[in-house]
């Protein structure tokens, strides 16, 4: 009898490898693929779907596409297992996904599940002891196979049911990709666009972003998540923070995101970032925003400017001085 596995699919170098092994072994292979409003594999919006799309049409395996939704990002709060160097939960998030995967698999009809998870790659997800607790917190003790570094790892019930030929799985550990990419250039394995995968919310420098919105959000919401990769970001009051762009692409995805309620201010007199006011809306507060653009304009210094301030179709032209300086930015400033 054929059986059937499904895969978690990134569409990183380490995943697709699995998923082409399993596939020469004779495996029916159904791909699962998580978006997250904290990928850095590919773009602003897309997170890796795009990714792990194109390799299931590669392969010519079905796919299916899952958001990370308010429930993760409880996960990310309120970790069970902790932190790495960031905001990173690892190994909480691995038992999501693999819980989410479990739950799946009936509606599927997967036998298993497998992972490209290299051992002693990660440091806190892929050690020894972590991958014990995430298989036997997510459900799938034994029915968890990483077939690239299986002969490291005990036999699962694939394995001893021969379903899979053990001796045809891999002994890939650590965190060099040298193995990885040899293997690609033997499996005619190729365009594979992040290798070493990524998470915002390993980067230190992201940490007080997310965090702002921990400690200033009465409820969560996947958009604010979202908004993070564009632009500064100031928080001017409780319920209140300001958004400027970095360049013309953050300027764009400012515009495109801006929801009613929310305000934009742009300088009136030369190129200016695009700013967008989001929360609570007050004229000091817009005084405030519109202060903070123009540090990021060529204004005269303590000029008076003109900003053009838009919300819900009404426009208006206010006056303000230029008069915040990098020392005065800062305290507002979340990252």
């Amino acid at each position: 009898m054929k059986r059937k596995a499904l895969a978690l699919l990134s569409g990183g170098l380490d995943s697709t490898l699995a998923v082409k092994l399993m596939l020469d072994l004779g495996i029916d292979v159904e791909a699962l693929n998580f978006t997250s409003p904290f990928c850095t594999c590919t773009g602003k919006n897309a997170g890796c779907k795009s990714e792990a799309v194109r390799v299931a049409e590669e392969f010519q395996i079905p796919i299916k596409v899952m958001n990370k939704g308010l429930d993760y990002l409880e996960v990310v709060r309120n970790p069970r297992h902790g932190y790495g160097k960031g905001i990173n939960p690892c190994i909480d998030c691995r038992i999501y996904l693999l819980r989410k995967a479990k739950e799946y698999m009936t509606e599927s009809g997967a036998d298993f599940v497998f992972t490209g998870e290299v051992l002693g790659q990660r440091p806190m997800s892929q050690r020894r002891d972590a991958m014990r607790v995430i298989e036997r917190e997510s459900g799938l003790e034994d029915l968890l196979l990483r077939p690239l570094s299986a002969h490291f790892l005990p036999p699962t019930l694939p394995e001893r049911e021969g379903w899979i030929d053990r001796e045809k799985l891999l002994a890939i550990r650590g965190r060099s990709r040298k193995d990885q990419i040899q293997l690609a250039d033997e499996m005619d394995v190729r365009n594979y666009p992040c290798p070493a995968g990524g998470c915002l919310l390993t980067e230190l420098s992201f940490v007080p972003k997310v965090q702002d919105i921990f400690d200033h959000s009465d409820e969560l919401n996947l958009r604010d998540c979202r908004l993070l990769k564009i632009g500064r970001h100031f928080r001017i009051g409780a319920r209140t923070k300001v958004i400027i762009g970095r360049n013309e692409a953050d300027n764009n995805l400012l515009e495109n995101v801006m929801q009613t309620g929310e305000t934009a201010i742009t300088w009136m007199d030369g190129n200016t970032p695009a700013g967008v006011i989001i929360g609570d809306q007050d004229p000091a507060g817009i005084g405030l925003a519109a202060r903070i653009l123009l540090r990021y304009t060529k204004a005269e210094q303590t000029a008076a400017c003109r900003v053009k301030v838009r919300c819900n179709g009404a426009e208006e032209i206010i006056t303000v001085a230029n008069d915040l300086n990098e020392t005065a930015v800062t305290p507002y400033l979340i990252a």
